[in-house]
């Protein structure tokens, strides 16, 4: 006979081990934020959910459990009960919860039983997962040691990550590749969203390897649209950097089969040859206009009339053309500016040299245990 599992406040286990979640609540609350491994299966829709609110407001909690029940009843009920036994059946060792693990969990938890499944559920919900993972994102920022990894644009930085030991991929937990062109057509997640998820990855390096130096991206405080959580920005920028070297004409090539290459292929699976295709040429030309004003009206109108002539000859199977304007682009517009930046930055560089030689050093570190 089979256990019935209980329900947990266990969040540690919970979120190293990607436990997957059953979101119970509205649609626009996941929408604001929720966790890499939960699905949004909701108890209520919008509507449904602010007609109960404001019937709670003027009438009372047992008016509003009232229309809840009137207005998810019959085939509405069915087909959502129907849904949570799907996901249960997929995730037999996952969790449902809601905002705080009140009624809304206690319900569909309830539902799930009188159609035959045990469901556990996150006892407080939400709201404690959330501060749980706030509260360890700030333990970490304040006690782990931090070491950046900076170099040129273009000189494939996120790409040694999965080498070095103990590092953290903020562009991936970002889904953006941190420039002005590196939007991805797959959008990225809500900013509660990716706090979280770099919060569950700091947990998971913490208990991987308890002495292990981070080892982190040099980003900007905003990766597209996502802003680093502010305790991480604040200890990246007293870290020790470390630089990785490349040759333009490498920066060139990497930048052309990321920002080209590969970004044709994202919109051509999702939006078919065509279609993916104009998304693609539209998002190139907006990602120049993004820096217009730093380009100057003159050099942007060059680059814009290189850009244009790159695509229409890409449309005819020659992506070649694109490789005159990423390597002036990178030259005279990006180069300076990380050369600025890292001018401001020098006193923390602690070591430079080719990506190999990048990753032996910092995994010798890591292994070693030696202190930066």
């Amino acid at each position: 006979m089979e256990t019935k599992r209980p329900d947990s406040a266990n969040y540690t286990e919970i979120f190293l081990t990607d436990t997957p979640l059953l979101d119970t609540r509205a649609p626009t609350e996941f929408a604001r934020g929720s966790f890499p491994n939960a699905e949004n299966i909701p108890l209520m829709n919008d509507l449904e959910r602010e007609q109960v609110g404001t019937c709670y407001k003027q009438h009372g909690q047992d008016a509003a459990i009232a229309l809840g029940h009137k207005l998810v009843c019959d085939k509405i009920k069915t087909s959502r009960v129907n849904s949570w036994l799907n996901f249960a059946e997929r995730n037999p060792q996952g969790y449902l919860f809601c905002f705080r693990g009140g009624l809304r969990s206690q319900i569909s938890q309830q539902w799930l039983s009188e159609a035959g499944c045990d469901y556990p559920r996150i006892e407080a919900g939400y709201k404690a997962m959330r501060r749980f993972l706030i509260d360890n994102l700030e333990l970490h920022t304040k006690n782990k040691s931090f070491v950046i990894v900076g170099g040129q644009t273009g000189s494939a930085k996120t790409e040694l990550l999965p080498r070095i030991s103990s590092s953290l991929d903020l562009e991936g937990l970002a889904n953006h590749r941190g420039s002005a062109f590196g939007k991805r057509v797959a959008g990225q997640p809500a900013q509660i969203t990716f706090e979280n998820a770099v919060a569950i990855e700091l947990l998971k390096l913490h208990h991987q390897a308890p002495r292990h130096t981070i080892i982190v991206e040099d980003e900007s405080k905003l990766i597209g649209r996502c802003a680093l959580p502010e305790s991480l920005r604040l200890a990246m920028s007293k870290s020790p950097l470390v630089v990785v070297e490349t040759l333009l004409s490498e920066r060139v090539e990497h930048s052309f089969k990321n920002y080209i290459l590969h970004n044709l292929i994202d919109c051509q699976q999702l939006l078919g040859e065509e279609a993916g295709f104009a998304r693609f040429a539209t998002e190139l030309l907006q990602s120049l206009d993004k820096i217009r004003r730093r380009l100057g009206g003159a050099r942007h109108t060059e680059l814009q009339q290189w850009m244009n002539d790159a695509l229409e000859q890409h449309r005819r199977g020659d992506s070649s053309g694109h490789l005159r304007w990423i390597e002036t682009l990178l030259r005279d517009y990006y180069d300076p500016m990380y050369n600025y930046q890292i001018e401001q930055k020098k006193e923390r560089v602690i070591f430079s040299g080719r990506p190999n030689d990048v990753v032996d050093y910092l995994n010798n570190h890591n292994n070693s245990h030696n202190t930066y």
